[in-house]
């Protein structure tokens, strides 16, 4: 074990030193917040399935481990009911790991971005779930959204500006990109007010698709903003099978690089009176490859480049359910094709069923490390 940490060790600094970083400036042009390759530490203090103990799920070790195979940071989602319960009292053991976790993260020389991922009123996949969000049409709720980054840059701002930054607000599914302007404009100038240079980052309307950034409405001469975007595109094969999507009801092959679904499987096995189920495959019979995953995000990179900010990629994966061949070539090419285009990224996710563990499925438990996945992703040698 000593000999695998002192080559994990010596990948580490090489890949530091070779990072070719992106980097965020403040007031005096000093680098201040510096990402480039990232993993999600979700289902902790974020959509907690109960997979595993909820305090025990991430440690220390985890975090050593994070920093040894060669990530620079962490993306940390939480969630309003894991931190506050209903009466809105802070739930401090949630808190104290949260706080942990950052302080672990400054001991590796991680960055860290703590991603407000689901509050009350609103949920990314609430149309999946069949409930509704009320952060968009609730003053009530968009005052109490504002007031939980008070708190949170009240608990937070202690941290170096160079190591932490705030993501404002994972996947917002407003009705109108300027509902979500508005709101993320309000919350914007209250942390400005409590932090003038702390990182932001901040994501389109509508799932954080790159196609949206668009329609942002930045604040102004502001140039410590992080812009961010989410892919999973083609869904029908990075969802294949995941029961908490419309893709579940398909039931034929697909496969990575090439068309998704074939023309004769998707006459064969798809509903086309199905909307939900139609709308998810619509690009499966598009042929994709590394130039294909480009293109997702292509619009998102010129965006970025008019507006001088920093892109980033907060969430990209592929489910375990596919040929697990076709599952690598995918991870292959959608690192290539973010790092050629100098785009930051972060992989959803540590542990879990997209993780960079194997998953046991019936247990619900993550196993052993992916050497083969995590050698892809962040181009290391056991």
């Amino acid at each position: 074990m000593k000999k695998v940490f002192l080559i994990l060790s010596v990948i580490f600094l090489v890949n530091h030193v070779n990072a070719g970083t992106l980097k965020s400036m403040n007031g005096d042009g000093m680098k201040s917040f510096e990402i480039k390759r990232g993993v999600n530490l979700s289902h902790w203090l974020s959509q907690d399935f109960g997979w595993e103990p909820k305090y025990t799920f991430i440690k220390e070790s985890d975090i050593k481990f994070i920093a040894g195979i060669g990530y620079d940071h962490v993306r940390l989602p939480i969630d309003e009911q894991e931190m506050w319960d209903e009466k809105g009292t802070p739930i401090k053991e949630a808190f104290d790991h949260m706080t942990a976790c950052l302080d672990w993260s400054a001991k590796y020389n991680l960055r860290a971005i703590v991603d407000l991922h689901i509050v009350r009123a609103h949920h990314f996949n609430a149309a999946n779930d069949g409930t509704s969000n009320t952060l968009w049409t609730d003053p009530a709720a968009q005052e109490h959204f504002v007031n939980i980054w008070i708190k949170l840059s009240g608990i937070l701002h202690k941290y170096p500006n160079n190591m932490v930054a705030y993501e404002i607000l994972n996947e917002a599914v407003a009705p109108d990109h300027d509902d979500w302007n508005k709101l993320m404009n309000k919350a914007f100038a209250a942390i400005r007010k409590l932090e003038p240079e702390r990182v932001l980052v901040i994501g389109a309307n509508m799932w954080q698709i790159a196609s949206n950034l668009k329609y942002l409405k930045l604040p102004q001469n502001d140039k410590n903003i992080i812009l961010s975007f989410h892919t999973y595109s083609p869904m029908a094969f990075t969802h294949y099978t995941a029961s908490w999507t419309p893709i579940k009801k398909y039931k034929g092959p697909v496969h990575y690089p090439g068309q998704i679904i074939t023309d004769e499987n998707y006459k064969k096995y798809i509903d086309t009176t199905d909307a939900a189920l139609v709308a998810l495959a619509a690009d499966a019979r598009d042929f994709y490859n590394k130039q294909r995953l480009v293109e997702v995000f292509k619009e998102g990179i010129e965006f970025a480049k008019a507006k001088n900010l920093q892109l980033y990629c907060g969430e990209f994966g592929c489910f375990p359910a596919v040929d697990r061949k076709d599952r690598l070539a995918f991870y292959s090419d959608m690192i290539a094709a973010l790092e050629e285009n100098n785009v930051a990224w972060c992989n959803w996710e540590y542990k879990g069923d997209f993780g960079i563990y194997f998953f046991d499925s019936k247990k619900l438990k993550s196993l052993e490390p992916d050497y083969e996945l995590i050698k892809i992703l962040l181009k290391y040698k056991q």
